[in-house]
């Protein structure tokens, strides 16, 4: 497969409102390969963004998309609601007592895609139908999967998907993992990228905790085809990251996995809202995300740290401030030298 970039670094995806037209553009203007993130946005506005980044960049860039699942079992959902409950009347917030099956617009972003493809989409949290992937690679648009184990990546060379995102432990953010309930595996990325490619020749493309050339470059000489980031663009020009996300990044020391925003296993700065609710929040994904988000939005107007999921990968504190071009060519000129 012949990627389109000159440098093999990937600006990840990354929901809720991080990933902008202007980071994908910048990236790909310094020879990378941009993502915007459909995940949590409206179809509409999944095109909007399209339409937006078509006009920054002529260069081909990607989406991505979250895989829906089975709703989850309300019970421990309503349990974990009871516990909230005291701060959320404690910030005046209303925390939803039902809520409704979501697929995230899955079917309806699949058909916008249809309609205008672009260069790439990838898949996170599983793997489109067969019928669906088929569709898809018959408009032009090579698919990536995102996967967390040596069986998830079998599953996404079985469904001929052209090129594996690795994601490693030390993500920032969601874990990537087929099922919300999996327990995400703790094997480093280095050592993970090895074990998927016993299973797959398909190109990998390493994810989590690259915040720096060397660890660039490793991951390049441990067979990786490139390397994507995340953390590392929060605290660019063009990311739409929050400034206190964006403070947290170098004040807040530690990172851990926690299922207390969202239910699906995700690394972020460790915080209150952690401490108090970690370990007590069900494996129910996207129910716990939409549970939570009104006392998330409350802490954001407070520009509160201590209540926000901040996501972030363990190399959160070298992240850098400047322009994304600039960030990218940085990156990827230490990583020549780290060799």
């Amino acid at each position: 497969m012949a990627f389109d970039w000159e440098v093999p670094l990937i600006a990840a995806p990354m929901a809720g409102g991080p990933s902008t037209p202007e980071l994908v553009a910048a990236v790909n203007g310094a020879g990378g390969l941009g993502f915007l993130a459909a995940g949590y946005r409206a179809v509409d506005g999944t095109i909007e963004q399209i339409r937006r980044t078509r006009e920054l960049t002529e260069r081909p860039f990607g989406v991505n998309l979250f895989v829906p699942a089975p709703p989850s079992d309300p019970g421990p959902v309503a349990a974990y609601r009871e516990r909230l409950r005291p701060e959320a009347e404690q910030w005046g917030v209303e925390l939803p007592t039902e809520i409704p099956a979501d697929r995230d617009g899955w079917d309806a972003k699949l058909e916008a895609l249809l309609r205008e493809p672009v260069a790439y989409v990838s898949y996170t949290f599983g793997l489109p139908r067969r019928d669906e992937a088929d569709a898809l690679r018959a408009a032009g648009i090579r698919q990536l999967g995102t996967v967390t184990s040596p069986e998830e990546a079998r599953a996404a060379a079985a469904l001929g998907l052209d090129a594996l995102v690795v994601q490693g432990p030390e993500a920032g953010g969601h874990r990537g993992t087929h099922r919300a309930e999996d327990v995400p595996g703790t094997v480093p990325l280095l050592q993970l990228l090895g074990a998927v490619r016993e299973v797959t020749s398909l190109p990998l493309i390493a994810a989590g905790g690259l915040g720096d050339g060397a660890a660039i470059a490793a991951a390049l000489r441990a067979g990786a085809s490139a390397a994507q980031l995340g953390t590392a663009y929060l605290r660019t020009d063009e990311s739409g990251a929050t400034a206190t996300h964006r403070r947290a990044l170098v004040e807040l020391p530690d990172t851990t996995v926690t299922r207390a925003f969202t239910g699906r296993p995700a690394r972020a700065l460790r915080n209150a809202f952690i401490t108090r609710h970690d370990g007590h929040a069900p494996a129910a994904y996207p129910e716990v995300h939409y549970l939570t988000q009104p006392l998330r939005a409350a802490a954001a107007r407070r520009d509160d740290a201590a209540g926000m999921h901040l996501w972030a990968g363990t190399a959160h504190a070298s992240a850098r401030e400047g322009g994304a071009g600039e960030v990218t060519r940085g990156l990827w000129g230490d990583a020549l030298r780290a060799g």
